[in-house]
């Protein structure tokens, strides 16, 4: 079976999702469903083919959060405290070409939130990065081509 990494923090959210989903969506599309059905007919009431449709999204959520937390690996990057680029590592780097800086965290795939800056371990910039040191060059492969970034900062925690 593959873990796959996660931050302490993603692991908590995805509790707090599941936990969210289990008290409060759930009883209240349940509450939905009887409220629908008293209202007759099943065949042609839309409020209930709404609230069954609601409840197979919350239910199938449920089971992937679940599954996600069981292959969970919760990796605590506050134990590094190197300048090599690892998972959990808030990096800074620039682009050696447009002189750009960018500052993200690399985090587990599940937890990726590029607006946050989160990157997933997956992405081509963290994953090049990953071993690298501070001062070190990298060249990604992006859809506008090679790109070139150097590593600025390295920091956990």
């Amino acid at each position: 079976m593959v873990k796959l990494p996660i931050t302490a923090a993603g692991y908590t959210r995805l509790e707090e999702e599941i936990r969210h989903l289990k008290s409060v969506e759930r009883p209240s599309i349940i509450e939905a469903i009887a409220e629908a059905r008293s209202h007759g007919d099943l065949s042609e009431n839309a409020e209930y083919h709404a609230a069954r449709e609601r409840q197979s999204f919350i239910e199938g959520r449920i089971a992937d959060l679940e599954s996600r937390l069981s292959l969970a690996d919760v990796i605590d990057p506050s134990k590094f405290n190197d300048t090599v680029v690892r998972f959990g590592a808030f990096v800074k780097v620039v682009d050696e070409e447009t002189d750009q800086e960018q500052e993200f965290q690399i985090v587990g795939e599940y937890e990726a939130d590029i607006e946050k800056g989160m990157l997933a371990l997956t992405a081509p910039l963290p994953r090049a990065l990953i071993g690298k040191n501070v001062g070190d060059s990298v060249e990604v492969q992006t859809p506008k081509g090679p790109r070139a970034y150097e590593v600025l900062d390295v920091k956990y925690g």
